[in-house]
Protein backbone atom coordinates (compact mmCIF):
# COMPACT_ATOMS: atom_id res chain seq x y z
CA UNK A 1 0.00 0.00 0.00
CA UNK A 2 1.17 3.51 -0.71
CA UNK A 3 2.18 6.00 1.90
CA UNK A 4 0.33 8.95 0.40
CA UNK A 5 -1.50 10.11 3.53
CA UNK A 6 -4.94 9.46 2.03
CA UNK A 7 -4.85 5.97 3.48
CA UNK A 8 -4.37 7.32 7.00
CA UNK A 9 -7.84 8.84 7.05
CA UNK A 10 -10.30 7.35 9.55
CA UNK A 11 -11.97 4.14 8.38
CA UNK A 12 -15.44 5.70 8.56
CA UNK A 13 -14.38 8.51 6.27
CA UNK A 14 -12.91 6.06 3.77
CA UNK A 15 -16.06 3.92 3.89
CA UNK A 16 -18.23 7.00 3.35
CA UNK A 17 -16.20 7.94 0.27
CA UNK A 18 -16.47 4.46 -1.19
CA UNK A 19 -20.22 4.35 -0.53
CA UNK A 20 -20.64 7.78 -2.16
CA UNK A 21 -18.89 6.46 -5.28
CA UNK A 22 -21.19 3.43 -5.34
CA UNK A 23 -24.32 5.57 -4.85
CA UNK A 24 -23.27 7.81 -7.74
CA UNK A 25 -22.77 4.84 -10.06
CA UNK A 26 -25.61 3.41 -12.09
CA UNK A 27 -24.15 -0.10 -12.04
CA UNK A 28 -22.04 -2.31 -9.78
CA UNK A 29 -18.40 -1.19 -9.59
CA UNK A 30 -15.22 -3.22 -9.33
CA UNK A 31 -12.56 -2.03 -6.86
CA UNK A 32 -10.65 -0.55 -9.80
CA UNK A 33 -13.66 1.46 -10.93
CA UNK A 34 -14.27 2.66 -7.35
CA UNK A 35 -10.61 3.70 -7.19
CA UNK A 36 -11.05 5.69 -10.42
CA UNK A 37 -14.25 7.30 -9.13
CA UNK A 38 -12.34 8.45 -6.05
CA UNK A 39 -9.72 10.10 -8.24
CA UNK A 40 -7.06 7.47 -7.64
CA UNK A 41 -6.33 8.85 -4.16
CA UNK A 42 -6.37 5.36 -2.60
CA UNK A 43 -4.44 2.23 -3.47
CA UNK A 44 -6.56 -0.49 -5.07
CA UNK A 45 -5.73 -2.83 -2.17
CA UNK A 46 -7.12 -0.25 0.24
CA UNK A 47 -10.32 0.11 -1.81
CA UNK A 48 -10.67 -3.69 -1.92
CA UNK A 49 -10.23 -3.90 1.86
CA UNK A 50 -12.85 -1.20 2.43
CA UNK A 51 -15.30 -2.94 0.08
CA UNK A 52 -14.71 -6.25 1.89
CA UNK A 53 -15.46 -4.61 5.24
CA UNK A 54 -18.60 -3.00 3.84
CA UNK A 55 -19.67 -6.39 2.47
CA UNK A 56 -19.14 -8.02 5.88
CA UNK A 57 -21.27 -5.29 7.48
CA UNK A 58 -24.04 -5.81 4.94
CA UNK A 59 -23.66 -2.31 3.48
CA UNK A 60 -22.87 -3.59 -0.03
CA UNK A 61 -23.67 -6.63 -2.12
CA UNK A 62 -21.32 -8.17 -4.66
CA UNK A 63 -21.52 -10.13 -7.86
CA UNK A 64 -18.79 -12.02 -9.69
CA UNK A 65 -16.94 -9.86 -12.21
CA UNK A 66 -14.05 -11.64 -13.90
CA UNK A 67 -11.71 -12.94 -11.21
CA UNK A 68 -13.06 -10.53 -8.62
CA UNK A 69 -16.30 -8.83 -7.65
CA UNK A 70 -18.36 -5.78 -8.54
CA UNK A 71 -20.13 -4.05 -5.65
CA UNK A 72 -23.44 -2.23 -5.18
CA UNK A 73 -24.83 -0.49 -2.10
CA UNK A 74 -27.60 -2.38 -0.30
CA UNK A 75 -29.44 0.82 0.53
CA UNK A 76 -29.37 4.55 -0.03
CA UNK A 77 -27.72 7.04 2.33
CA UNK A 78 -30.84 7.63 4.51
CA UNK A 79 -31.36 3.86 4.80
CA UNK A 80 -27.77 3.33 5.91
CA UNK A 81 -28.04 6.09 8.50
CA UNK A 82 -31.28 4.62 9.83
CA UNK A 83 -29.66 1.18 10.09
CA UNK A 84 -26.74 2.69 12.02
CA UNK A 85 -29.17 4.44 14.37
CA UNK A 86 -30.98 1.15 15.01
CA UNK A 87 -27.66 -0.58 15.62
CA UNK A 88 -26.62 2.02 18.18
CA UNK A 89 -29.99 1.82 19.91
CA UNK A 90 -29.71 -1.96 20.14
CA UNK A 91 -26.40 -1.65 22.01
CA UNK A 92 -28.02 -0.06 25.07
CA UNK A 93 -30.20 -2.00 27.50
CA UNK A 94 -32.18 1.11 28.49
CA UNK A 95 -33.76 1.88 25.12
CA UNK A 96 -36.33 4.14 26.76
CA UNK A 97 -33.63 6.38 28.23
CA UNK A 98 -31.74 6.52 24.92
CA UNK A 99 -34.87 7.42 22.97
CA UNK A 100 -35.90 10.00 25.57
CA UNK A 101 -32.46 11.63 25.40
CA UNK A 102 -32.53 11.55 21.60
CA UNK A 103 -35.95 13.21 21.44
CA UNK A 104 -35.01 15.81 24.06
CA UNK A 105 -32.09 16.91 21.87
CA UNK A 106 -34.11 17.34 18.66
CA UNK A 107 -34.59 20.85 17.32
CA UNK A 108 -38.17 22.04 16.79
CA UNK A 109 -38.25 21.22 13.08
CA UNK A 110 -36.91 17.68 13.58
CA UNK A 111 -39.37 17.13 16.43
CA UNK A 112 -42.27 18.17 14.16
CA UNK A 113 -41.03 15.81 11.42
CA UNK A 114 -40.70 12.90 13.85
CA UNK A 115 -44.14 13.59 15.32
CA UNK A 116 -45.68 13.65 11.82
CA UNK A 117 -43.98 10.37 10.93
CA UNK A 118 -45.13 8.70 14.15
CA UNK A 119 -48.69 9.93 13.49
CA UNK A 120 -48.57 8.27 10.07
CA UNK A 121 -48.28 11.46 8.06
CA UNK A 122 -45.67 12.79 5.69
CA UNK A 123 -42.61 14.43 7.18
CA UNK A 124 -41.70 16.49 4.11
Amino acid sequence: MGDDGAERRPAGELEAGVLAALWAAEEPLTPGRVQEALGGSLARTTVTTILSRLYEKGSVTRIRSGRGYAYSPTEDAPGLTARRMHSELAKDEDRSAVLARFVSQLNDEDERMLRALLDGGEAG
